[in-house]
């Protein structure tokens, strides 16, 4: 059995690693990924340095996470995917798919002392007329493409939506000397009225210079319009063309690329299918888990850190690792005296948050962009609509888990991932309920598919089970 489980190798896992092991825990890190760093630091081990040069001084700033992990006594699994966690006794037993030759997969089951789950965030959905067709990508897939390949779009390209991604893309597009044809911004105009109570901790802190460096930046280089409504796709077969009103008209404009995004929420699948408490955050609009001040979510054992737990951002995720693992380190060794060093992450951490209430508050989707209606797909893995979700509770269902039973949407291989969010804010508006009233959809394991003939093999006789530290058990 390992002291350490870390899951996700982003700034929070990265960073909870290299502490865990410097405190002389065993640990295991795994993640899905091809390479450690996670979304924000995706691909920068390999990255030559003109596209280091282009993604920017935050994207530089993993390098020294990723290093500290390398140097340290523990075991890195890539590609490879977690699908269960269980609780067994005073530790954990966690059912992981590697990723081996030939397209096969090797089933096992690691057994830990402690869990950290450290999965990141995942883009809120974005439902609007034509958002399943092709042509239109979320930017954070952009982004990912751009970080892991280099890989930037052809043709008119339209980026739409809220938040601060959207211009840190957009100016990352212009040093690639890729045009933008327009930025569509969502924005309700009132959200500035009602984030500006909390602007002047935003102004003492590290967002304010980067975002209005940003903001000069794409100034008068890049159309920009705002109040942005009525936002859709049109197309047949392919993106076509963007809709939208602003200015009291409906615009149409020609596109080949359109680039959706209005903010991030907490990737809570697997902390939920492990039974972990969860809250409504009516500020953030997602759902977030119930953890102590050290990440000990309400399973006794199993941490959770970095914006799976709460979007704060990577260098607020770093600090919530490294406050976990220190944590698991001393509950581990039975120590009971204050930890100084953990007190003083704490306060970095604070400082490291300031200003995101403003951002918060600032970038709040509007509700018609998160609750959508009439044949506007919501899930898309079974093609339900909003109308079929609201015939849904019309005919009696009061929160999402019927609206499964009855739909089946949250039933395919996302597990409602990519719908969960959408669903549960439908069914309050539709039943007239708050969302700590309807809650999320059940999530079970296996919270990614597995095959029969892969579970059929997870108990078979070990093959050696080595790894580039030795043995694992």
């Amino acid at each position: 059995m390992i002291d350490l489980l870390v899951i996700g190798a982003g700034p929070a896992g990265l960073a909870a690693t290299a502490e865990a092991a410097a405190a002389g825990l065993s640990v295991v890190l795994v993640d899905e990924n091809a390479a450690p760093g996670g979304q924000i630091y995706r691909g920068l081990e390999g990255a030559d340095p003109a596209r280091i040069a282009l993604l920017g001084k935050a994207y530089r700033a993993g390098r020294p996470l990723i290093e500290a992990m390398r140097r340290a006594p523990a075991t890195l699994m890539l590609r490879t995917t977690v699908w269960s966690i269980e609780r067994r006794g005073e530790g954990f037993r966690v059912g992981v798919a590697e990723a081996g030759a030939g397209g096969q997969r090797r089933m096992q089951e690691l057994a830990a002392r402690r869990v950290l789950i450290a999965t990141g965030a995942l883009e809120r959905p974005f439902p609007i007329p034509g958002w399943t067709l092709p042509g239109v990508m979320t930017a954070g897939a952009a982004q990912t493409l751009l970080k892991a390949s280099g890989a930037v779009p052809e043709g008119p390209t339209v980026i739409a939506g809220s938040g601060p991604l959207l211009f840190l893309l957009a100016a990352q597009y212009r040093r690639a000397g890729v045009p933008i044809d327009r930025l569509l911004l969502t924005t309700p105009a009132a959200n500035l009225g009602a984030a500006l109570p909390r602007a002047a901790a935003f102004l003492a802190s590290p967002y304010a210079g980067k975002g209005l460096g940003l903001l000069a930046g794409l100034a008068g280089r890049v159309r920009t319009v705002r109040g942005v409504t009525g936002l859709a796709a049109e197309g047949d077969g392919a993106l076509g063309a963007v809709s939208y009103v602003a200015g009291g008209r409906e615009h149409h404009v020609p596109a080949r690329t359109l680039l959706l995004h209005q903010g991030v929420v907490p990737q809570a699948s697997l902390a939920m299918a492990a039974g972990c408490e969860h809250g409504w955050n009516p500020e953030r609009l997602a759902f977030e888990p119930t953890r102590d001040a050290f990440g000990e979510s309400s399973v006794p054992g199993l941490y959770i850190a970095g914006d799976c737990a709460g979007i704060g951002g990577a260098e607020a995720a770093a600090l919530e690792g490294r406050i976990a693992a220190r944590r698991i380190a001393t509950a581990l060794a039975g120590a009971t005296e204050a930890d100084p060093t953990a007190a003083a992450l704490r306060r970095n951490l604070r400082h490291a948050l300031r200003g995101r209430a403003f951002l918060d508050r600032l970038y709040r989707p509007p509700d018609a962009l998160r609750v959508p209606e009439g044949d506007v797909l919501v899930c898309r893995c079974e093609s339900v609509t909003a109308a079929a979700v609201r015939a849904a509770c019309a005919r009696g269902a009061t929160g999402p888990n019927q609206v499964k039973a009855f739909t089946r949407a949250g039933m395919g291989p996302c597990q409602g991932r990519l719908c969960g969010l959408t669903v549960a804010e439908i069914v309050a508006e539709a039943t007239g309920q708050p969302m700590e009233a309807v809650g999320h959809s059940r999530l079970r394991f296996p919270s990614k598919p597995v095959t029969l003939g892969e579970l059929a093999t997870l108990h078979a006789p070990p093959q050696g089970g080595r790894s580039r530290h030795g043995r694992l058990f």
